[in-house]
């Protein structure tokens, strides 16, 4: 089967606009201002909701600012709570790390289908204090799907095919743990090294439960999130 290149250039006329809109707007200082005390929706009911929705979600950030950036294009990063997770879509690079406490008020867009947030200026997002990421959650291969998504998870299997390079956009990686193949997404600005990687060797993948298209996938964010292990 022919793998699918990456293009994430299509994205819809909503979010396109609400991108060129977060460009022209507040001052980059107003994305530092205190969270907000507005209450703010569990991630797993917002993502219930129809696209177009302006919601207002609270959480923590799974993935540093603009890891995703050469297939995502943008420099936005996740968010997570004790329901579930997100992306939130910016065109501004905030300089979050994970950890960082984050709320923010947007629309919820469609981007190749990955659900995601976008907000209407950097204004509608606001940082609070450091904390710990959430552990990651482990999935088998063929579990990382919809109920995943936008959540940090962590897997453990057997790579199956040569790694494949799909640039600028970044290579991919294939692991299967008996459960079904899935698709490791290594972005270009990671800056991880998948030279040592070979067809049969057990590899820990940690990152962020994407999709593309019609697949799903993990994100990893930095070279740790990807280990091989012996056997």
């Amino acid at each position: 089967m022919v793998a699918l290149t990456r293009k994430r250039i299509a994205r819809p006329l909503l979010t396109a606009a609400l991108l060129v809109t977060t460009l022209a707007a507040a001052p980059a200082h107003a994305a530092t201002n205190p969270v907000a005390a507005a209450p703010a929706q569990p991630i797993a009911a917002v993502r219930a909701l129809p696209l177009g929705s302006t919601v207002t979600v609270a959480g923590v950030a799974t993935t540093p600012s603009g890891a995703f950036e050469s297939s995502f294009y943008d420099k936005g990063f996740a968010i997570q709570d004790r329901t579930a997770g997100i992306y939130l879509k910016l065109a501004t690079d905030l300089k979050v790390a994970p950890g960082r406490h984050t709320r923010i008020t947007g629309t919820l867009t469609n981007s190749s289908g990955l659900l995601t947030l976008v907000p209407a200026t950097p204004a509608a997002v606001t940082l609070g204090r450091e904390g710990i990421p959430p552990q990651p959650q482990w999935r088998a291969t063929g579990g990382v799907g919809e109920v995943s998504e936008g959540r940090l998870v962590r897997v453990l299997a057997r790579i199956t095919k040569p790694v494949l390079d799909d640039l600028p956009y970044g290579r991919k990686v294939f692991l299967d743990d008996g459960s079904g193949e899935l698709t490791i997404f290594v972005n270009t600005q990671t800056g991880i090294d998948l030279s040592r990687l070979r067809v049969g060797q057990w590899l820990r993948v940690t990152g962020f439960s994407s999709q593309y298209d019609t697949h799903y996938e993990i994100d990893p964010r930095f070279p740790r999130d990807l280990v091989v292990l012996p056997g």
